[in-house]
């Protein structure tokens, strides 16, 4: 499937020359516009995974929407400049840019640009994900500890035991040991004798 792109530019015939570029080289533009404010719209309407975006344009600029583009994390952000100030581009990557562009380009420098900003997107993404995880199953354990403590306290059972019953109970319910957990504290569920 092809990676889905939306262009920001103000500038007609870089836009068009962006799209042609992109569209050879396998990519799909889903959208484009001139106006930073419909970028952001744009991007939240077809999830692409690459924005392009020129710093200066109406409606909104190319770093606030990059700012909240990446900031939702829901698209690889390529910013578009003019100019090759040390301070814009350091604003770029602060935006959330992860790859940049000076313009005039030259069609052989667009896809490396747009590859570096897919890859590193992709790196974060995984990132997230991996710390979401570790971070659930932190507090997975957190839950079946209070649960194993409850049936310790209230019924007697050694760790062992009332980590046993909680495994048990969850591979013959087919659930999570964090749900049988959760009903161990609520009282819903006990050991019966």
């Amino acid at each position: 499937m092809a990676t889905r792109v939306v262009i920001a530019e103000d500038e007609a015939i870089i836009r068009l020359d962006l799209k042609e570029t992109l569209e050879e080289e396998g990519y799909e533009v889903v959208g484009e516009t001139g106006r930073g404010d419909e970028a952001v719209q744009l991007v939240r309407e077809h999830e692409p995974e690459l924005a392009i975006l020129d710093i200066k344009m109406p409606g909104m600029d190319g770093l606030q929407a990059a700012r909240e583009i990446a900031g939702e994390r829901r698209a690889a952000v390529l910013i578009l400049t003019a100019f090759s100030q040390r301070d814009l581009i350091e604003q770029a990557r602060d935006a959330g840019a992860l790859a940049y562009l000076v313009k005039p380009f030259e069609r052989n420098e667009l896809i490396p640009a747009v590859e570096v900003a897919l890859g590193r997107f992709n790196e974060m993404r995984a990132l997230a994900d991996q710390t979401l995880n570790l971070e659930e199953q932190l507090e997975t354990r957190k839950i079946v500890d209070r649960a194993k403590g409850r049936l310790m306290d209230e019924h007697g059972l050694g760790e062992n035991d009332a980590f046993s019953f909680i495994q048990k109970r969850a591979m013959s319910d087919r659930v999570t040991m964090r749900v049988i957990a959760e009903k161990v504290i609520a009282g819903d569920l006990r050991p019966t004798s």
